[in-house]
């Protein structure tokens, strides 16, 4: 599902290069705000949590600061390589390894790194078929995200 996530995100890419960054930062309802923020924002929360499961530093980057779609696809092309080889070396033990967050007021929760990674999937989902909703809102076709009849590598 990370393959077919990323493979939508890729497409969303190409289409955000067909609108204007005017149309790409528009303040709408719902979401992030924005199809840019929405897009980075998906890819935040996936390097929040993979990040914490390798127990490694967050990267800490405003959302302010992402002014364009090629500042989204960078941060894309840094997080996603770090994503794969984690999936890559802990496919046997994700039922058996727990997170353990501590939250501001001080509670703790212990979640399986099982149930992180499928919430970073739907995650991910739910915000892309907030683009497919804007995009029908400016009069342009989303990106499908059939995936059935999908090819992924």
């Amino acid at each position: 599902m990370f393959l077919y996530n990323w493979q939508i995100r890729e497409e969303w890419f190409k289409w955000c290069e067909t609108i204007s960054n005017e149309e790409l930062t528009k303040k709408r309802i719902g979401g992030m705000g924005s199809i840019l923020h929405n897009l980075f924002h998906v890819i935040d929360c996936e390097q929040i949590w993979v990040n914490q499961m390798q127990g490694t530093p967050v990267f800490l980057q405003d959302i302010n600061k992402i002014l364009n779609i090629h500042d989204v696809k960078a941060f894309s092309n840094l997080t996603q390589p770090v994503t794969q080889s984690f999936i890559k070396s802990n496919t046997s033990e994700v039922e058996d390894r727990i997170l353990v967050i501590k939250s501001k007021n001080g509670t703790t929760r212990s979640l399986s790194y099982d149930k992180i990674l499928r919430h970073i999937i739907s995650h991910e989902i739910h915000h892309i078929g907030q683009l497919s909703v804007w995009a029908r809102e400016i009069g342009l076709k989303p990106v499908s995200s059939d995936f059935i009849f999908r090819e992924l590598d």
